[in-house]
């Protein structure tokens, strides 16, 4: 068996997006619906005073969404761990539409459970 990680960069992003935290929140409910997760907590965040952005952290049944933003320079960085494969995200897509991003990075690892 194996679970897939996802780590992701966005760049060129809008600072006033990355300080706004219902977008931020927006972007988990929407990963949570479209790969179908489940939260066993509720949504943490944590505002950095400016011209700093937000930490951002769910617990999942399947393992944890990470979120870091970082206004002053204008980038967004996720990571996704879940403990079974998941579909595909289109991170490109909705990092533009929603933050902005003019270049998203993402690098997708599949992790072995027990032995190589």
């Amino acid at each position: 068996m194996t679970g897939r990680e996802w780590i992701v960069d966005a760049y060129g992003c809008s600072a006033e997006s990355l300080r706004d935290p219902g977008r931020l929140q927006g972007l988990f409910a929407q990963l949570i619906e479209t790969l179908e997760l489940n939260p066993v907590e509720q949504q943490q965040w944590h505002q950095f005073p400016e011209p700093g952005g937000f930490t951002g952290f769910v617990i999942l049944a399947e393992s944890h969404l990470a979120c870091h933003t970082f206004p002053e320079h204008g980038s967004l960085c996720l990571s996704l761990f879940c403990c079974k494969p998941r579909p595909e995200f289109n991170w490109v897509y909705y990092l533009g539409a929603e933050f902005g991003a003019v270049s998203v990075r993402v690098r997708r690892m599949d992790r072995q459970y027990g032995g190589e």
